[in-house]
């Protein structure tokens, strides 16, 4: 499983982009089963800019399948995915 984050806004509007491919991890499993709960929590695709203002907007992709959310209005599992993705990834 391909997940990518692109996150834009806040304050300075700087981009910032991560990707985790779960493929012969060891944790694989809790990937998919947190990025399944975080395109639940989505609407399916939205256009950015939901947000609040200097808030942050993010655009995630899970094996192709792509849905935008914002600062505030994050699922739990969403801002979590985000988080891992942001930290782990390349």
């Amino acid at each position: 499983m391909l997940i990518q984050v692109v996150r834009t806004g806040g304050f300075a509007g700087i981009e910032r982009r991560a990707e985790v491919d779960t493929s012969g991890r060891p944790d694989a499993p809790a990937w998919q089963a947190l990025a399944t709960g975080a395109l639940a929590d989505g609407r399916g695709p939205r256009m950015p800019g939901a947000g609040i203002a200097d808030g942050f907007s993010y655009e995630i992709t899970v094996d192709g399948r792509t849905f935008h959310c914002a600062d505030p209005q994050l699922s739990d599992a969403q801002r979590e995915l985000i988080e891992r993705v942001l930290k782990e990834g390349a």
